[in-house]
């Protein structure tokens, strides 16, 4: 008997993820590291931070919860212990890769509309605090996951699988933390990020309506690298938002619709619309941890020559070593004119 279509859907898209998201995070937090990308250091501490968080929702909600949980049930995984580190690990890596983007919003918007606090807040300085700031205040604010789960059996004084509490989420602790976890966290970033991207396209057009009055006396033809550099990080900020927003857009419904216990660990029926509208949020959800990569490409020149040049360094070092050995093998022809067969290397 085949498994229901929503399970087969979801191994293959899984698969498909890990081999494509993990590397592209891995390469973009190489290039990125590396500098000379035509970026401002405080952007690309925003961005190699994300691109970390990304490639940390990939491991664990990925490759570690829907590959490897559910491909060995009976592993060492399963142990409630590890359990429940994981599950906690999966709504960290969720909630810092979301705020993260929210943090790098802030700073671009800061960046275009705030010329007087400019120099004071889009600093390295300041972009490192905001980062590990928002990293520490996440880890604390979900350890009460760990207190949310029992095991779900005992077998030989050892504690198997995670079952959700019901006397910790129906106590008034529990129902304020799934109100937080369910409406506040995933809401929260959209409104703020649509809020500063409102903020910066008014700033943008007041701005534009001012060099408008300028331009006469202004060539037209004139190049003005301050201007490109700010158009691309004007496209940069709207296309890693919007794909926030999209993607993240049907796990968000989904999570008020369904609540935080069915949503992290559903024992439902799988044709039921409310698993397959979670299951769907969460692809979704988890397929943005690898669009950041294509959008660097996309919109980033130097970005897209050092990842051309990292990509076909491999092949390059191979092709050299093949001309080279087929360079040597004729030089020991021509030098020996006593042999009369030549046998290559």
């Amino acid at each position: 008997m085949l498994p229901p279509m929503i399970l087969l859907i979801r191994d293959i898209y899984y698969s498909i993820l890990t081999v494509l998201g993990a590397p592209a995070n891995l390469l973009t937090i190489v290039i990125l590291s590396g500098g000379n990308c035509g970026l401002s250091k405080c952007i690309s501490l925003y961005m190699v931070a994300m691109a970390t968080a990304d490639l940390m929702v990939m491991i664990f909600n990925v490759i570690v919860y829907h590959i490897f949980t559910y491909h060995f049930p009976h592993s060492f995984l399963s142990y409630t212990a590890v359990c429940k580190f994981i599950l906690y690990m999966n709504t960290v890596t969720l909630h810092i890769s979301m705020w993260f983007t929210v943090s790098f919003t802030f700073d671009r918007f800061v960046a275009i509309c705030c010329e007087k606090f400019k120099t004071k807040y889009c600093t390295v300085r300041t972009a490192t605090t905001v980062v590990t700031m928002v990293s520490a205040l996440l880890c604390l604010q979900t350890l009460p996951f760990f207190f949310a789960y029992k095991p779900e059996q005992i077998i030989n004084n050892i504690r198997w699988g995670c079952h959700p509490r019901m006397d910790f989420f129906s106590s008034p602790a529990g129902v304020a933390y799934s109100w937080l976890q369910t409406v506040l966290i995933p809401w929260l970033p959209f409104v703020l990020i649509l809020l500063f991207n409102c903020l910066t396209v008014k700033c943008i057009l007041v701005a534009s309506r001012v060099r408008r009055g300028f331009r006469t006396h202004i060539d037209d033809n004139q190049s003005n690298p301050e201007m490109e550099n700010r158009r691309k990080s004007i496209i940069l900020l709207f296309t890693v938002s919007g794909s926030f927003i999209l993607l993240w857009l049907t796990s968000a419904v989904s999570f008020i619709a369904t609540g935080l216990v069915n949503t992290v660990h559903y024992r439902g029926n799988y044709a039921a619309p409310e698993y397959i509208a979670t299951e769907t949020g969460y692809m979704l959800m988890n397929m943005r941890s690898c669009t950041n990569t294509c959008i660097y490409a996309a919109t980033q020149t130097k970005f897209r020559e050092k990842l051309k040049k990292l990509l076909t360094a491999p092949w390059a070092f191979i092709l050299k070593w093949i001309l080279k050995m087929k360079t040597e093998t004729k030089a020991f022809c021509f030098s020996s004119h006593s042999i009369a067969v030549c046998v290559p290397f």
